[in-house]
């Protein structure tokens, strides 16, 4: 393992600990809350008309079912990420219920995600989950690779993390192949566009 490999190691386990104790930790009424609108400057840089890729949370991750019923609200289509085998990339299908989810089915990391005949569609806009981030746009993720290859394959998306204010750091371990984010939402800012 490269030293850069190792530091990430233990730089995504420290960062899921804290990720889970923080969210663990907020009452009820406070979760309700957070994450629950997306801010006017996050809007602004949504276009009319866009495909919105969200995510559906892990626990201990920034939840994104709000922003999801908000967007599908909106008029804006819908995509949820789509994993079939960890060697696969990460395909976006449209995601054409978010309250019952009644168009979702069990995935192999264990989240649910559209069935395998739902529209493949390539997201305008991406909220995506990290694990850590800095306030330059860098973003730690989980360390299978799937988003950064995904925009690496659609430099055209306009990619937000979301946050807890928790997860951030001074400084990470940056690769080649690691991509910046133009924005990050956490529930207290927005740090970007970058």
């Amino acid at each position: 393992m490269t030293d850069i490999a190792s530091c990430k190691a233990a730089l995504r386990k420290e960062l899921r600990r804290k990720r889970r104790e923080h969210a663990a930790a907020l009452p009820p009424q406070v979760s309700a809350l957070v994450f629950h609108r997306p801010p006017a400057a996050v809007l602004d840089m949504v276009p009319d008309g866009a495909t919105i890729g969200l995510y559906r949370a892990d626990p201990g991750e920034a939840p994104a079912g709000a922003y999801t019923r908000f967007f599908f609200e909106n008029g804006h289509r819908i995509a949820l990420p789509r994993v079939t085998t960890l060697a696969e990339p990460m395909h976006f299908h449209l995601h054409t219920d978010p309250y019952e989810e009644s168009d979702l089915v069990g995935g192999p990391l264990g989240l649910r995600q559209p069935q395998e005949s739902a529209p493949v569609v390539v997201p305008d806009v991406l909220f995506m989950p990290l694990l850590g981030f800095t306030t330059g746009g860098d973003r730690l993720g989980q360390g299978g690779g799937f988003y950064d290859r995904y925009l690496a394959a659609h430099p055209d998306t306009l990619a937000i993390g979301m946050a807890w204010d928790v997860q951030e750091v001074e400084d990470l371990p940056v690769e080649a192949h690691d991509m910046p984010l133009a924005a990050i939402v956490t529930p207290t800012r927005l740090l970007g566009p970058f």
